[in-house]
């Protein structure tokens, strides 16, 4: 028997991202109150919502170790090598689907061990939309990987036709694109997106490390944003082809932040190699070069070494709960305050701080968006 504040989701992409998303579903089902401290969730129960109110109700991939399996086993299935924190997952009686491949799968990963890359399903893909709606999934979470505009596109209008809100964790411009955006709004569907911040990752540290620099009247010269890891993620970004928008993306939401943007000889950000053994573990390098009073220079070098899916899990849950508020309300469209919190790369750049007191208003119900 459903809850009357259920929240119904659906994934595309049952990969680390995913497994994480869900692993931290059932890690704070029994958090009831707002007493006991949840790190990453800007409320336990927020909007009325809590994270127990979460309820995956289908799933989608192209994998053959994930098709037909459900979610409790296929959330744990190669490639998947990120950190398990909650093992012991119920059966949930959602099997995953037979997606599109698409372009979801580049193809330099097929030379690579099985146990490293994706293993395509030869199943016909299912009626994504009529499975939707049978689901009765209200928020669809699009994981797909990066590069894959056709797959995110596909996912997207597939919300569109079925009549479910969006979050697009992935760096394709959707709910960021005014065409794309004006869709959603006149059909009266929330979107948030595009390209999910973490907790404390890569991005969302450079950004407030160079928003202080910014404030505190240091210039900046030069610098640069450089990643490793080792999961699918980090493997399929070999191909240097699928890194337009991840690129863009990334160096938006720093550059966003700095008194005078920098041309991009002076200023890279990005994903620098895939490193095996490192799994799911991101370590990211950050080196800024400015000059404060006097014209005196001064340097900044960090390593950041973060699990890098459980990194943004925290975010989504919020952003879904976020866009139930919507749904429950009537708003349809990006919504602009959570995008600008939760994303490399909105609609519409605000500082955190800023971005964060604006998603309270929302809450509140002192801002439409």
């Amino acid at each position: 028997m459903a809850k009357e504040n259920e929240i119904k989701i659906a994934i595309s992409g049952l990969g680390n991202c995913a497994s994480s998303l869900v692993q931290g579903i059932h890690f704070y089902k029994d958090v009831e109150n707002d007493d006991e401290l949840v790190p990453g969730l800007m409320h336990n129960i927020l909007g009325g919502y809590k994270v127990s109110d979460i309820k995956v109700v289908a799933a989608f991939d192209i994998d053959k170790r994930k098709v037909g399996k459900d979610v409790s086993e296929a959330m744990f299935s190669k490639p998947n090598c990120t950190k398990i924190f909650c093992g012991d997952i119920p059966n949930m009686g959602v099997e995953v689907q037979m997606g599109p491949v698409l372009d979801g799968v580049a193809d330099h990963m097929k030379k690579y061990p099985d146990d490293q890359t994706f293993l395509p399903s030869d199943q016909s893909p299912v009626d994504v939309v009529a499975e939707l709606k049978k689901s009765g999934a209200q928020v669809l979470v699009n994981y797909m990987p990066v590069g894959s505009q056709k797959a995110t596109e596909f996912y997207a209008n597939a919300c569109l036709e079925a009549g479910i809100a969006f979050i697009n964790c992935m760096p394709v411009f959707i709910c960021s694109d005014e065409e794309w955006e004006k869709k959603f709004r006149d059909k009266g569907i929330p979107c948030v997106g595009d390209d999910i911040k973490s907790q404390i990752g890569a991005t969302i540290t450079h950004r407030v490390l160079s928003h202080l620099f910014a404030q505190r009247g240091v210039t900046i010269d030069r610098s640069y944003q450089l990643n490793v890891g080792g999961n699918t993620d980090f493997l399929n970004m070999l191909d240097k082809g699928r890194l337009a928008s991840k690129k863009l993306s990334k160096t938006e939401a720093v550059e966003s932040q700095l008194a005078q943007r920098l041309d991009y000889d002076n200023l890279h950000v990005g994903p620098s190699d895939w490193v095996p053994f490192l799994k799911d573990n991101k370590v990211c390098y950050i080196r800024m070069e400015g000059r404060k009073f006097g014209n005196v220079p001064v340097e900044l070098e960090l390593r950041l070494s973060i699990e890098d899916s459980p990194n943004s899990a925290g975010c989504v849950i919020d952003a879904i709960r976020l866009l139930r508020i919507a749904l429950d309300r009537g708003v349809g469209g990006t919504l602009l305050s959570s995008s600008a919190y939760f994303m490399k790369h909105p609609m519409q750049q605000f500082t955190d701080e800023r971005a964060r007191e604006m998603i309270e208003e929302f809450i509140a119900n002192k801002r439409e968006r």
